[in-house]
């Protein structure tokens, strides 16, 4: 499952915004009601005034970042791109919302726009501070999210899922905040605007409190929407929910590793979620595994800003992605506890990615802990050498160099050197059609790190007649004397063959080593891949006939290059031209370079 797609903001500061204090249930909240005069006496000056006089109890504007009003600017920006994307044809389904890129009607793209517009429309600064045109523009939007939910409360992701909980969660992502920064602007007019929003808020929480889920992370988004329902409109169903998907336990492994390991999408998800619900509902200790998610992560940053997603079980594998999705959450957790590492990481988006920080806007006018200033940077980590042993990856990062191991993939391992990428390394052999290279485990052994496999080629022997009749009697035969697959143990085997393939990564000062040693049966093909990203141009290899973009090298090796950025690989070793062998998996989509060999087969390749 997929979260929605923004369309909108979500980002990070004060300034001149209808910036909202904290929520009751937190400490900063309980300051802010402590200084509930001081506010009341600026009401009449605009509720931005009330916000800041408010806030002053838990934040001293000295400390307030001034990102915010850049963001609102940013926003402005962005509200004529969405009013275009309005689908006003009268009588169609969904009028006045916004659809998806192919043109279905979208809740999820309906929320995401209203949630640009309100932060505009509630927004001092803003050049559509109360516009007339925005607000007839959210009224409409609001009847088509209306529309577009069915009668249990729930929405449809036209792309796979319907009548979908999880995707209603997702689309309350926006519609909920979207709806408190209105509220909170009581001169503003917004209240037919308001009513629409609430009676699809209250329709949602139906839909959640007692709606399904289909991923792991689904169960803690649908718990975060219910948490700000609840803080919004209380209702005792939504905590109740939300207390039975916490007692299954939080899928937090070890090493800080979500279930679904999806390290550009869901467990920022996740984070998220955790976030929503330490401080809507007062429970600190949700965000314990949200620092350590965090922690773990900045250990799978490339030098270019990359995130490692080989081991992923889910779409984002072997796909480029950033800290984007992080965003929030470290800005909230380096804010909270003083995290300069946090705090770079923060600084990093906003340098990589600064068109996607005004996502983050609506978060930023309803949460005060975002809109203060950032803590010390303090350096990420370039220098370690790591093994997450519940994950089963190791990485290995020396600055401008980024190694990663892992078992549990046939791409055990990948390597950076600045940009230039050395997306995958896979090992085959021909070895009865499933020599595709695959570890269960990596095993530290005197200071190396090892992937191990074994595989065995049987051949069967006839049934005996006393087998044959059981199997006739009990169904484990087919009238065509064919075995079921579930019973083809029944025959007993001979001429067994054997294959025991290990990979070591052995690391010395000035490079990495991969040794690879294959042993049982001989003279069985063997082929490494080497699959480096599009893009760069390759030295010191020859074109393989007959496969687009494959290649052998020179017996010296050669090297990738890309911009300034060099990885060198060698030596060289072809003793046959077969790169392509039966039961391995095709080509990487890249530019490959293959070394060749037989069993026995020993061979050390040098990267550096």
């Amino acid at each position: 499952m997929t979260p929605s797609t923004p369309t909108t903001p979500t980002v990070s500061s004060p300034s001149a915004a209808v910036a909202l204090p904290e929520r009751a249930s937190s400490p900063e909240r309980r300051a802010f009601l402590a200084a509930g005069a001081a506010a009341a006496a600026l009401t009449l000056a605009g509720p931005l005034a009330a916000a800041q006089a408010s806030a002053g109890a838990a934040t001293n504007r000295d400390e307030e970042d001034p990102l915010v009003a850049r963001l609102i600017r940013e926003n402005d920006t962005l509200v004529l791109a969405q009013l275009a994307l309005q689908d006003l044809r009268p009588g169609v389904r969904g009028h006045g919302g916004v659809p998806d890129p192919y043109g279905i009607p979208s809740a999820n793209a309906t929320g995401g726009f209203i949630a640009v517009l309100a932060c505009a429309f509630a927004s001092p600064t803003s050049q559509h501070y109360r516009s007339a045109r925005l607000r007839e523009a959210m009224l409409l939007a609001s009847q088509a999210l209306l529309d577009l939910q069915h009668e249990d409360g729930t929405i449809d992701l036209a792309i796979t899922n319907f009548r979908s909980p999880p995707d209603t969660a997702f689309v309350t992502e926006n519609v909920a905040p979207a709806y408190e920064i209105l509220r909170s602007d009581p001169g503003s007019d917004a209240a037919p605007i308001l009513a629409r929003l609430e009676r699809f808020l209250r329709h949602v929480g139906d839909a959640l409190a007692t709606g399904g889920v289909h991923t792991p992370n689904h169960r803690w988004v649908v718990c975060a929407a219910l948490a700000a329902l609840h803080d919004l409109l209380p209702d005792p169903r939504y905590p109740a929910r939300i207390e039975q998907w916490l007692a299954e336990g939080i899928d937090l492994d070890p090493d800080g590793q979500y279930t679904e390991r999806s390290t550009t999408i869901y467990s920022a998800v996740v984070n998220r979620a955790f976030l929503t619900l330490a401080h809507r509902l007062n429970r600190p200790e949700l965000r314990d595994p949200v620092r350590r998610n965090l922690d773990m992560t900045l250990y799978y940053l490339h030098p270019d800003g990359e995130v490692v997603t080989e081991g992923s079980r889910r779409q984002d594998r072997q796909q480029r992605g950033t800290l984007v999705r992080y965003y929030a959450a470290y800005r909230e957790m380096a804010i909270r506890e003083g995290n300069g590492q946090f705090a770079s990481a923060v600084a990093q988006i906003e340098a990589e990615s600064p068109a996607s920080v005004v996502r983050e806007l609506p978060s930023f006018l309803t949460e005060s802990i975002l809109r203060r200033r950032l803590p010390a940077a303090a350096p990420l980590p370039t220098n370690y050498r790591k093994h997450f042993t519940h994950s089963q990856l190791a990485r290995i990062r020396r600055e401008s160099l980024s190694a990663t191991l892992l078992a549990g993939t046939t791409t055990f391992f990948s390597l950076r050197r600045g940009s230039a990428a050395l997306e995958a390394v896979r090992l085959s052999t021909a070895f009865f059609g499933k020599g595709q290279f695959q570890s269960e485990r990596i095993e530290e052994v005197d200071g190396r790190l090892r992937l191990t496999q074994s595989l065995r080629g049987p051949y069967f022997q006839p049934l005996t007649p006393e087998k044959i009749a059981e199997l006739r009697t009990y169904g484990g035969m087919e009238n065509n004397g064919l075995l079921r697959q579930d019973h083809r143990a029944s025959r007993a085997q001979s001429n067994i063959q054997s294959l025991e393939s290990t990979v070591d990564l052995v690391e010395h000062p000035d490079r990495l080593e991969l040794q690879f040693r294959i042993e049982g049966t001989d003279h069985v093909p063997v082929a490494i891949e080497l699959a480096f990203r599009r893009g760069g141009i390759l030295e010191g290899v020859e074109p393989v006939k007959g496969v687009a973009d494959a290649y052998l090298p020179g017996s010296a090796g050669g090297r990738y290059r890309l911009g300034n950025d060099i990885i060198s690989f060698g030596p060289g070793r072809t003793e046959h031209t077969w790169t392509q062998l039966r039961g391995a998996l095709g080509k990487w989509d890249g530019q490959s370079v293959y070394l060749t060999g037989f069993t026995p087969f020993r061979f050390t390749l040098t990267l550096s």
